[in-house]
């Protein structure tokens, strides 16, 4: 006798197993309906990601599908009960599957998230009947799921490509050299201070001076440093995000040395005492580049620097460390979050207290790194642009490290260091 369709929210253990038999499913009655006790209700609830993985496990694929297909047909003749579950068709079914067709884009790209299947970013949806006619539908957008489940599948897209963040360390160790080396030829050109007083600054001219802040804005850099390396010592992906922050800070720092070089500034507080200082040949300037160099431009180091006014580089990389602290940490992680963002501004308020930049060398800064982090991760979420012409022309560093780099990375944490081999032996 037929399985009526009607009520199957209603449906016992025995109508569910009816349904299958009449659907030639009745090798699974056992499982689903003795084993599990599948019912009406859940049996409208089941997707096909229930079906794959445990305590299921089905292992014949065709099984899978032609059973994923005759659920589907059921839920859609049952669309109003699944509105009062609370549940749309799409929370169980593949998109492609919901209207019987195959979805294709040319061109583009295509991914799987927990059996949805979504073009990212996609400007035009095309649909593939299986008549071959085509129409154009209006853009889909995926957007990743934020269980477990998908992050740990997506985890497994994520190749570190080590030889990458190699290039990338020598990509940013050699751009500080250059920027170290164009600091000393600033430093040649600095205006007297007799001729070009201080520039008119708002904020200088209405706080005083206090002569222990730059040193007080440079230790807040070094704990923020400290905290991104924890970060990045436990992070399971602390190639890619090495592979950024080398990435980025490079770039950052080449526009830098464009602004620097450009044009010069005056001195912004008598205080510095800077005067145009001649190193001789380009052996000097090398020496001078080097020591530079080597201290990292750090007063708290020794290093003296004049002229590298516009824009402030320890802004730069206060800031930068407090945007991958809180961009590689879960959200729930308030204090972290909360201790880095008021070491970030602290920092940028002692730079401001010590009269050492201009009020405008400190916004820019800010501004540029905040842009080209969020400008970055932007692009780097969106696979879809990875490989436009547009990026690899205006941001071609990015093409190069992110090109294999399926979508946003998870907070993911694991132990660095594997167990010493007497240890596991001890142990297990």
């Amino acid at each position: 006798m037929a399985q009526t369709e009607e009520g199957v929210s209603t449906w016992s253990c025995n109508q569910v197993a009816q349904w299958l038999q009449d659907e030639g499913f009745g090798q699974y009655v056992e499982l689903l309906c003795t084993q599990h006790r599948l019912d009406g209700l859940s049996l409208l609830a089941l997707t096909e990601v229930d079906l794959r993985g445990p305590p299921l496990s089905l292992s014949v694929l065709g099984d899978i599908k032609r059973l994923t297909l005759a659920l589907h047909r059921l839920q859609r003749r049952n669309h109003d009960q699944l509105e009062e579950l609370g549940l749309r068709p799409s929370d169980s079914i593949p998109s492609g599957l919901l209207l019987g067709v195959e979805w294709s884009m040319d061109g583009k790209d295509w991914r799987e998230f927990n059996g949805d299947y979504c073009l990212r970013n996609g400007t035009e949806l095309v649909r593939r009947t299986r008549g071959g006619s085509r129409n154009v539908s209006s853009a889909a957008t995926c957007h990743a799921h934020s269980n477990g489940r998908h992050e740990q599948q997506l985890a497994g897209r994520l190749d570190p490509e080590v030889w990458k963040t190699v290039i990338s360390s020598i990509y940013v160790f050699l751009v500080f050299g250059f920027t170290s080396f164009v600091m000393v030829i600033v430093h040649e050109r600095v205006p007297d201070m007799r001729t070009y007083p201080p520039l008119p600054d708002i904020f200088l001219d209405s706080v005083p001076r206090i002569p222990w802040a730059f040193a007080m804005a440079e230790a807040c850099g070094l704990v923020l440093c400290y905290m991104f390396l924890l970060i990045l010592l436990l992070h399971k992906h602390r190639s890619i995000l090495f592979r950024r922050l080398c990435s980025l800070m490079g770039t950052v720092f080449l526009l830098r040395c464009c602004t620097m070089f450009a044009t010069s500034l005056s001195v912004p507080g008598q205080h510095l005492k800077c005067a145009s200082q001649t190193y001789g040949d380009t052996w000097g300037k090398i020496q001078r580049a080097l020591a530079i160099w080597s201290g990292f431009g750090m007063t708290l180091t020794g290093v003296q620097t004049c002229g590298d006014y516009m824009f402030s580089g320890h802004t730069v990389v206060i800031t930068m460390l407090n945007f991958f602290v809180t961009e590689y940490t879960p959200r729930n992680w308030n204090l972290i979050h909360t201790i880095s963002w008021v070491l970030n501004l602290f920092g940028i308020f002692f730079i401001l207290a010590a009269h050492e930049h201009y009020s405008i060398d400190v916004f820019i800064a800010f501004y540029i790194t905040t842009r080209l982090f969020l400008y970055y991760h932007t692009l780097a979420n969106t696979r879809a642009y990875q490989h436009s012409r547009r990026a690899r022309i205006w941001f071609p560093m990015f093409s190069f490290f992110e090109c294999n780099v399926n979508g946003p990375v998870p907070n993911q944490y694991e132990w660095p260091f594997s167990k010493p081999t007497v240890m596991k032996t001890l142990i297990g």
